[in-house]
Parts: C-alpha cells; structure tokens; sequence
C-alpha cells in the first residue's frame, strides 16, 4: 500500500540543512519506505544527504510518496511539516 501528496516549499531560504534534516528526521520515525520527487528524480526521503541533493528552492513543487503499513500517516506528518515551513519563522 502507497500514499503520496504534493507539497510545495515554503521556506524563503528553500529546503536547506536545517529543514531537510527536519524531514529525514520525521521520516526515519516511520517504518514505510519514503521518497521525495523532484522534476523526475526521486531519492530516500530518510536520507538529509539526498534531501538536499534535490536543490529545492522557495516555490518547488515535491511529492512525497510512502509505502508501508504506516503510509498515509506518514505522507500527513512529512505534509504538515512543509507546510507550515518545517518550523522556521521568515
């Protein structure tokens, strides 16, 4: 079973250190498998070093996609993350 959700990044500063280790964070907490897609790439969304590898500035439009017994409340936790700037005031 899968679960996926598009996101766009908030953030002034983009996806950088700070909130995509926040992401990797959150979605080492869950036992499904979870990628992060960016214009045709995917990588491990467990993994801040590929996180990061995506280059993702302000606007970027990413999907997060989990499959696991726990997916959907997976996708939900990593989408209200982003979407409230992964914690950082601008």
């Amino acid at each position: 079973m899968f679960y996926e959700a598009e996101i766009v990044i908030v953030n002034r500063l983009g996806l950088h250190a700070r909130p995509a280790s926040r992401f990797a964070q959150v979605a080492c907490s869950f036992e499904s498998e979870i990628t992060l897609s960016r214009n045709g790439e995917s990588v491990d969304g467990k993994s801040i070093l590929e996180v990061l590898t995506l280059a993702c500035p302000r606007g970027s439009r990413l999907v997060i996609r989990a499959e696991g017994p726990d997916s959907r409340d997976a996708v939900e936790a990593l989408k209200s993350l982003a979407d409230t700037g992964f914690g950082e005031i601008d």
